[in-house]
């Protein structure tokens, strides 16, 4: 199985944003003018999120280096994540004794219903996961947060029988409802907001955001559906 159910470690947990965080003015940055009154802050800027990419990179070359994988782009969220952490494996393969060679393929999820995380989840491009039977598969997804849905799409996953499945999520979130499960691969823990901005979206919107950030309540009553 891939990730962990145990004791976390701070290591593990990657860079942990603690309850308390109020994270950064919006006036301090860069951002599309038209989300200006629909978000509260900046709470990862777009620096630190590309540097503790190139880390995570270093660790999969580390941990996978000299084995082909086929990279599992979770979208839509995970498509900016998965390009970048995919580039910066690449510049790693130029510039060490290592490689890793990569094949990528996409699958979508869909589970949320404005804020809210819904029972109902939907897998768009399962059918074509055959290509993973005796595969090194690497699961890139952007945010995790009770790990029920990732616990779904790893027992679909495992299915097709791949030779080992490793998980990378940007974000893990600490939620009361969660199932303790941690990807082998974590960015950032945070706190239970609810954040958009570098491909996470708020039905749709913020997706051509840099930075994460948290979402307003005029941000969500204005894209309410």
């Amino acid at each position: 199985m891939a990730g962990r159910e145990r004791k976390q470690t701070d290591l593990d947990k990657g860079i942990v944003i603690p309850d308390d965080c109020l994270g950064y003015p919006l006036d301090l940055f860069t951002f599309p003018k038209h989300y200006s009154e629909d978000l509260e802050c900046v709470y990862i800027p777009h620096g630190v999120i590309k540097d503790r990419i190139e880390r995570l990179a270093r660790n999969i070359m580390d941990d996978l280096g000299d084995h082909d994988i086929v990279v599992l782009c979770v979208l839509k969220g995970g498509y900016q994540f998965c390009a970048d952490l995919v580039d910066c494996i690449k510049v790693l393969c130029r510039n060490s004794n290592k490689t890793l060679p990569m094949r990528v393929d996409f699958i979508r999820l869909k589970s949320y219903l404005n804020d809210q995380s819904t029972q109902d989840l939907h897998i768009e491009g399962a059918e074509n996961l055959s290509v993973l039977s005796g595969k090194n598969v690497l699961i890139v997804e952007a945010i995790v947060d009770t790990g029920k849905t990732m616990k779904t799409l790893l027992d679909h996953v495992e299915a097709f029988k791949p030779k080992m499945i490793k998980v990378a999520g940007l974000l893990v979130k600490r939620v009361s409802s969660g199932t303790g499960y941690l990807p082998d691969y974590v960015g950032f823990e945070i706190p239970n907001r609810f954040v958009v901005g570098y491909a996470l979206d708020y039905n749709e919107y913020f997706r051509d955001l840099n930075h994460i950030c948290v979402i307003s309540d005029r941000g969500k009553q204005k894209y309410k559906i």
